[in-house]
């Protein structure tokens, strides 16, 4: 492993995250900025697949209390059992879409021009949730029924498209199904664990031939660096966002989205178009 590729590693590690559980699309700051620093091809494909366990892990460690009471409670106790099955029931449209789609949309949308895109669409309809009376039906995870559970797993397909945002999609449709900031928040850190581990484990097996032994120390670099960085990020989204909307968010995905398209109309950035 040379010094430039310890660095790529480091950076993309820090990208990942800081970006995996803010409202602003990890995947597609993973694309742009991969691009940018020229770290592409069947390896890339691998080191993402690690980042993002190791972003996980964060949030199984930040939740892990709640996630041991619910394991615990799971056999004998009502609240546990209906966490469980909403986790199930929101889970359950993403595999079912992933595995039809996957393929195609990370062949035709996996590029900076349509992260850009949707990272402007994805501002302004934040903004425009923001904006609307906010009324909560649901101010805690325990107090949701399967149907919440069922219209935030569809609302979480949209991440999909690179630039959507899985936690901004989830996030987003909570408020506007009645959730409150809290509630929607941390429900959606909860789904991103089964979503996250098991498009990692598909991907993982469907692309095992692509781990080889001499990558260990670049993934191992990835991995430790998005742990810690979206630990960092998971507790400071928890503390703003108890007195903050998530405008802030919004208007960073417009800004960030329209120079990239303004970059890519004037000439001014090359930015390819690989996959991954």
């Amino acid at each position: 492993m040379d010094f430039w590729t310890a660095i790529q590693a480091l950076i993309l590690g820090i990208v990942e995250g800081l970006t995996e559980f803010l409202p602003i699309s990890s995947t597609g700051h993973q694309i742009i900025v991969a691009d940018m620093i020229g770290f592409g091809g069947e390896r890339a494909m691998a080191f993402n697949i690690i980042i993002q366990l190791g972003a996980i892990l964060a949030v199984v460690w930040e939740f892990r209390r709640t996630i041991l009471d619910v394991v615990v409670g799971l056999p004998t106790q009502r609240t546990a059992q209906r966490f469980t099955v909403n986790l199930l029931v929101a889970f359950l449209p993403a595999v079912v879409l992933g595995v039809l789609f996957a393929d195609l949309i990370h062949h035709y949308l996996f590029n900076p021009i349509t992260v850009a895109m949707a990272l402007v669409v994805g501002g302004v309809i934040m903004l425009w949730a923001e904006q609307r009376k906010h009324e909560i039906r649901v101010d805690h995870v325990d107090d949701m029924r399967w149907t919440d559970a069922l219209k935030i797993g569809l609302v979480q397909c949209l991440a999909m498209i690179p630039g959507t945002s899985r936690s901004g999609s989830t996030i987003i449709g909570g408020l506007l199904f009645g959730l409150s900031r809290k509630a929607a928040t941390e429900f959606s850190f909860f789904l991103a664990m089964p979503t996250m581990v098991g498009a990692a484990v598909y991907s993982g097996y469907k692309y095992r031939e692509l781990f080889q032994p001499a990558d260990f120390p670049v993934f191992a670099i990835g991995f430790v660096t998005s742990f810690i960085f979206a630990m960092i990020a998971v507790r400071g989204l928890l503390k703003f966002i108890a007195n903050h909307s998530y405008a802030v968010f919004a208007w960073y995905r417009i800004a960030f989205g329209l120079l990239i398209l303004a970059t890519w109309y004037f000439g001014w950035v090359n930015w390819a178009t690989a996959q991954g």
